[in-house]
């Protein structure tokens, strides 16, 4: 009778570590995903700095993100932003996945100089690396918006941490 009690003693014990870990990896979205992609910069665009602040409110993160209302914090360079400037824009096509929130995607592994998704290739903008020290790249969701300013690039978007990187399409 002992053993039956001990056997169910740790059987419960496991699973409760079990649950504990599973709340942990799956931890609620930063915010909903925004319903569409940043509109184009117009007017006067942001100046590019190397060392900008992208925490516009007590509690935001310090990389771009969107706020509540689809405000895409950060993305107002505009079209002539040089970080972002391409020679040879869709050099590997065009991603035909699927854009915004009705289309996540888990990562797959990898890192930011090549990610996967869906069969679906990716690397991260340079100047973006240090936005996405904090990515998950065999576990997060993400989703990809159109970028209407930077010719050649995409928006990545982590649902977990509600941040984002402008990704190149690698091919599939």
């Amino acid at each position: 009778m002992k053993k039956y009690i001990g056997f169910l003693v740790a059987l419960l014990v496991i699973s409760l570590a079990a649950f504990g870990q599973r709340g942990e990896e799956h931890a609620a979205p930063h915010a909903a995903p925004p319903t569409r992609g940043p509109e184009p910069v117009r007017g006067n665009p942001h100046p590019t700095q190397e060392k900008r602040n992208y925490s516009d409110k007590a509690g935001h993160p310090n990389a771009p993100h969107v706020d509540k209302g689809n405000k895409w914090v950060g993305h107002d360079t505009g079209k002539n932003d040089a970080n972002y400037h391409l020679d040879h824009p869709w050099e590997h096509g065009r991603f035909t996945g699927g854009f915004g929130p009705h289309h996540v995607w888990h990562l797959g592994g990898g890192g930011p100089n090549r990610f996967g998704f869906g069969g679906f290739f990716f690397s991260v903008a340079p100047y973006d690396i240090g936005f996405c020290n904090g990515w998950l790249w065999d576990s997060d969701e993400v989703i990809i918006y159109e970028d209407p300013d930077h010719i050649g690039w995409y928006l990545a978007y982590n649902v977990r941490l509600g941040t984002y990187v402008h990704v190149m399409f690698l091919g599939a």
